[in-house]
């Protein structure tokens, strides 16, 4: 007698198929899930060290190279930070102020050009130099830095503070980082007569964008577009705002002395060269041969200083001759 068909193998075997898939699907989310998750971590790990990276102590005084000096405090241009500093008062009479705006990870002595000996050829020509540390840098206060966003603002008050001081015409002379905010800065401040920038990027985006593999030994993708949506929350910034290039037109007519070493394998050379282009009768530009990041003054310090002083020189005739 022949019992009805029985066809329960058939249809178990179907939510077996469906739960092996399901487990698969929910396998390969939680992978993607996890490798977002490690991604992240280590976005948030390399902006913190970006942004707060090691400081240095102020182990160098002018006094070790025979300059004589007093320190200073100051406000930021945001009043609520208080920055540190030095006023090199030159041998002679003085004839003009130079801020001299230090570099990322640097402090107001600056060890990469090294500022110190460059000021002490300025000082001796009759140019007051003030240095100062940048937020969270050397001796000042600050919580993290923010790479030229901010720091415009320390550039402004130690502007603010040397033209309330002294009767002398102000000029800037920033490197890297520095240089970048030095325009940034001259850009807001009428008191600023001439800007000596060695080194700078033109936009702080755009540079990050294409070069945060260099600065973090991290493939591009997907760590450069994440630690550049979670730099700006951490460090309550807008990065376009760090934008030399697009302030440019209101630093000149007054003039602007790019340097930067066509070897420069941090910044590249094309990112003073472009700046300098946008207006070539204010803006010159001057590359010199070698390698490393801002190691001009370093390979060709005669003439590093002949250039800073001339460029120096001629902004005091010009303005003496304008009504």
């Amino acid at each position: 007698m022949l019992g009805p068909t029985n066809t329960t193998p058939v249809t178990g075997r179907r939510p077996g198929i469906r739960n092996k898939k399901k487990a698969a699907w929910i396998a390969i989310v939680s992978i993607i899930l996890l490798a977002f998750g490690v991604s992240v971590g280590i976005s948030v790990y390399v902006g913190t060290n970006l942004t707060k990276p090691e400081k240095k102590a102020i182990d160098i005084l002018p006094s070790d190279y025979e300059m004589v000096y007093k320190d200073i405090e100051f406000m930021s241009k945001d009043a609520k930070t208080k920055l540190s500093g030095w006023v090199l008062e030159p041998p002679v009479p003085a004839k003009m102020n130079v801020v001299f705006a230090h570099g990322y990870k640097g402090n107001r002595y600056e060890e990469n050009i090294p500022f110190l000996p460059l000021a002490s050829n300025l000082l001796a020509d009759g140019y007051r130099v003030i240095m100062f540390d940048f937020r969270y840098a050397g001796e000042s206060e600050g919580e993290m830095t923010t790479v030229g966003v901010k720091e415009k603002l320390d550039l402004l008050g130690a502007i603010d503070w040397t033209a309330e001081h002294y009767d002398e015409p102000v000029g800037l002379l920033g490197i890297s980082m520095g240089a970048a905010t030095s325009i940034l800065a001259a850009a807001e401040s009428e008191d600023v007569i001439a800007v000596v920038a060695d080194s700078p990027f033109s936009d702080l985006h755009n540079y990050l964008k294409v070069n945060m593999p260099v600065w973090t030994d991290l493939p591009n993708f997907p760590f450069t577009p994440l630690i550049l949506t979670l730099i700006p929350f951490m460090a309550d910034v807008d990065l376009h705002d760090a934008s030399p290039i697009s302030v440019l037109d209101k630093v000149a007519p007054r003039p602007v002395l790019f340097i930067h070493n066509r070897g420069d394998a941090s910044i590249p050379y094309t990112e003073s060269e472009i700046m300098a282009e946008k207006d070539p009768d204010h803006f010159a530009l001057w590359l010199t041969d070698g390698d490393g990041h801002v190691k001009s003054f370093e390979q060709n310090s005669e003439e590093y200083v002949d250039k800073v002083r001339g460029f120096f020189d001629k902004a005091l005739q010009e303005g003496e001759a304008r009504p």
